[in-house]
């Protein structure tokens, strides 16, 4: 026998939530099935992005600055920023700065938040993202010093992006194929909280949920070397 020659294997939402409620004891019957299996699939989307680093949505971004314009906004969809640099100039002149970043509560204790210069440091305010009577609630990203105009600087940074939502078709999921048994895991076990006469399966949902969860996560990190490298300090 012959392999498939395929390696392409996905599921699409309808196929997900279907698995979820077989697991759950249950069955996809109605257009309300759907509708509520989609609103446990994006909470448990949000979930994820309280769960840690989710390496598939790091996108990385760049914003020039403009001398003496000290906060600017990020994309709405942004959860947090990773890194951050201030960069000068291009090619073999380039050169980036890494920044600090700071509390809200050491930002405003600064003494003179208007000093300008080449900024050192970046407090990132990540706000709702909700859109409000004054607008949208972007996040957004205050840079001290107030970059002057010295020279051309630009913020570059590697953001965590949200999770696209579960949609209301035949889509796929915004999920790597390696995280499609702890989503679906997931939503079975969100769905047996919900269904009448599966409260006994719960428990062993969630076990079986909490399992797959840390197989993907701990496969979805860095794999880059870790090296420590002692500082000595000479006293005299």
């Amino acid at each position: 026998m012959t392999t498939s020659s395929t390696a392409t294997f996905d599921l699409d939402l309808n196929e997900i939530v279907e698995e979820a409620f077989e697991r759950a004891g249950s069955e996809l019957r109605s257009g309300y099935d759907l509708k509520t299996a989609r609103r446990s699939l994006n909470l448990l989307f949000a979930e994820w992005a309280n769960r840690g680093i989710n390496l598939w949505t790091v996108e990385s971004g760049t914003q020039l600055l403009t001398s003496g314009t000290a906060t600017y906004d990020l994309a709405v969809d942004t959860v947090d920023l990773l890194e951050y640099v201030i960069r000068t100039g291009s090619g073999t002149t380039q050169s980036d700065l890494a920044l600090s970043r700071i509390t809200v509560s050491s930002y405003a204790a600064i003494p003179n938040k208007t000093t300008t210069g080449r900024p050192t440091q970046i407090y990132i305010d990540r706000k709702s993202g909700a859109t409000e009577a004054s607008g949208v609630q972007n996040p957004t990203v205050t840079l001290w010093p107030v970059p002057d105009s010295a020279a051309t600087y630009t913020l570059v940074y590697w953001r965590l992006a949200r999770i696209l939502d579960a949609g209301s078709g035949f889509n796929t999921m915004d999920v790597p194929f390696r995280f499609l048994p702890a989503m679906v895991a997931g939503l079975a076990y969100h769905l047996a909280i919900k269904i009448p006469g599966s409260e006994q399966r719960v428990l062993v949902l969630k076990q079986m949920y909490d399992e797959a969860w840390l197989l993907a996560s701990d496969e979805d990190r860095d794999k880059a070397s870790l090296l420590i490298t002692p500082q000595i300090y000479y006293v005299n």
